[in-house]
């Protein structure tokens, strides 16, 4: 494999041209076809087990929670009473862990098309595939498209864990999808998207964003730092069904002691409500479609 060499393992990908992110490997402990995927993991030297999926880095044991915990948090802690989620993909379990974390949380149906993901995460990222033995859980193996088809009106919050858009996850990046969503929601429910890196792709963020206007009246865009993801930044796109939505201001909130208790690593309100602040050069390329986000033209004092 072009991936592997001399002991190291490089992702490569036409998403990121011209750059890639190596880890040193010290043994592959898995790596096999599914039916839809080249399925790899390996113990690295520095990062724990990785878990490959055509290629890509999709988790490390190392930093995997700062992903996990946004992603599911941000939607969870924006909703005033979440109590039945969907997740669409994580088949490695992390943001399934986190959902069932959540007190609110009752019930959590899991939709993940690749079966192999969640056999080989149980064995060799246990603390991440936890969550599968919960209670509230409701394992469903196939497609997610064709499951929401059949719920319509039934979720407060909807979660997609997918991969970059390349193939066939690429229809879950477009208009099409997102109106399915909407129609799972409830009156007032809220999602959140894998939504891509402000460095890398910018462009298409602009564009989901500007289509999920004209579907939700309420959108945005935060994101997280996590070393081992493309630039070291990945993003979510979360829209709500609810005008009054403010995702900037979580209306769940948790203190040191609750933090401890969830154990979380990352997230915390003062991280949620910072996640939504963007970098300058991002304010300026998205401006066309969120104006209130961009800060107003600096006059002296005096003025």
């Amino acid at each position: 494999m072009d991936a592997f060499k001399k002991g190291w393992f490089s992702e490569l990908s036409e998403l990121w041209p011209g750059q890639a992110m190596s880890l040193q490997v010290e043994e592959v402990l898995l790596h096999e076809k599914s039916k839809y995927q080249d399925v790899m993991v390996f113990r690295s030297k520095t990062h724990g087990n990785v878990l490959i999926l055509d290629g890509v880095i999709q988790c490390t044991e190392k930093d995997e929670f700062s992903y996990q915990e946004m992603m599911a948090h941000i939607p969870l802690n924006s909703h005033p009473d979440p109590k039945k989620v969907l997740i669409i993909g994580g088949g490695d379990g992390g943001v399934l862990r986190e959902v069932v974390k959540h007190p609110f949380v009752q019930t959590v149906d899991q939709c993940e098309i690749d079966e192999k993901v969640i056999e080989v995460s149980k064995k060799y990222l246990p603390h991440m595939a936890c969550g599968f033995d919960s209670p509230k859980v409701n394992l469903h193996i196939g497609d997610g498209f064709d499951f929401m088809k059949k719920h319509k009106g039934e979720y407060d919050v909807i979660i997609t864990d997918s991969s970059d858009p390349v193939g066939p996850a690429s229809s879950l990046f477009q208009k099409s999808y997102y109106e399915l969503m909407k129609a799972a929601l409830k009156p007032d429910g809220i999602l959140c998207c894998q939504g891509e890196c402000l460095w890398l792709h910018l462009n298409l963020i602009k564009e989901m964003l500007t289509f999920c206007k004209t579907v939700f009246p309420v959108s945005d865009y935060a994101f997280t730092t996590i070393p081992t993801y493309p630039s070291g930044q990945i993003g979510f796109i979360l829209c709500s069904s609810n005008p009054d939505t403010n995702f900037k201001e979580p209306v769940t909130t948790w203190g040191t002691k609750e933090l401890k208790i969830l154990k979380l690593k990352y997230y915390n309100s003062d991280v949620h409500r910072a996640a939504f602040t963007l970098p300058q050069f991002a304010r300026e390329a998205m401006a066309h479609f969120c104006l209130q986000n961009i800060a107003p033209a600096f006059t002296h004092p005096k003025e």
